[in-house]
């Protein structure tokens, strides 16, 4: 009889992740009836932390004020100086400006993800300690470096760190879901807004990302 072996701390990780997601559906759908009505509506996985997170970063970068398609094209591109695969630190650091400006990327974007290889060799960024570390010291830490903004650094704690509790006021896709939804401007109904994200507490990134899906939905 052929046997599936699956190791236990993976298994462990699996169901602790979609028990987690499921305590954020239930917790929202209690508390929000708007944000029920998406969540019936549109599925939404579970997060899972990221390994690499150079690599997480570094792509946030290239993404950064470009289309998706155009952000993939380049980051094909970005790949290929390395063979393909996406490269350590160290490895940005050997490679001149000018043949990373071939893979399409503007020299300013170059020197930020310059900047973020040179903390991660440096040691001044170390993303093994940042499970010790909140959300918001995490956030210090990360737009300290020169490139990174406070949006890069909460996309970073939503996608790469599966952080559970992140809301980004800085997200036009965010504040167009609230507009939508909500009919709450983030600019301007600061009171409406904080008591939605306080309904939302601890699970602000599950209610953020069906904030994204809502746009999508008629």
């Amino acid at each position: 009889m052929f046997v599936f072996s699956v190791p236990l701390s993976n298994l462990v990780n699996f169901y602790n992740m979609n028990n987690s997601h499921k305590k954020s559906l239930l917790h929202l759908s209690k508390v929000d009836p708007i944000m029920a009505g998406v969540i019936k509506r549109a599925k939404v996985e579970p997060l899972r932390p990221r390994k690499n997170h150079f690599e997480s970063l570094v792509v946030a970068i290239i993404n950064q004020q470009l289309s998706g398609k155009a952000a993939d094209t380049i980051e094909k591109r970005f790949r290929s100086l390395f063979g393909g695969k996406f490269p350590k630190p160290a490895q940005v650091l050997k490679l001149s400006d000018v043949k990373l400006r071939r893979a399409g990327l503007s020299f300013q974007k170059i020197s930020y993800i310059k900047n973020i290889a040179r903390a991660v060799e440096r040691g001044s960024l170390d993303f093994r300690k940042m499970k010790n570390l909140d959300d918001e010291e995490i956030i210090v830490s990360l737009t300290k470096i020169k490139g990174i903004g406070r949006w890069t650094a909460e996309m970073f704690l939503m996608f790469s760190l599966a952080r559970p509790n992140v809301f980004s006021l800085g997200d036009l896709g965010l504040r167009n879901g609230l507009k939508k939804m909500y009919k709450i401007d983030a600019k301007r109904h600061h009171k409406k807004l904080q008591k939605l994200l306080d309904l939302w507490h601890p699970h602000k990134t599950t209610a953020s990302r069906h904030l994204w899906v809502s746009l999508r939905l008629d």
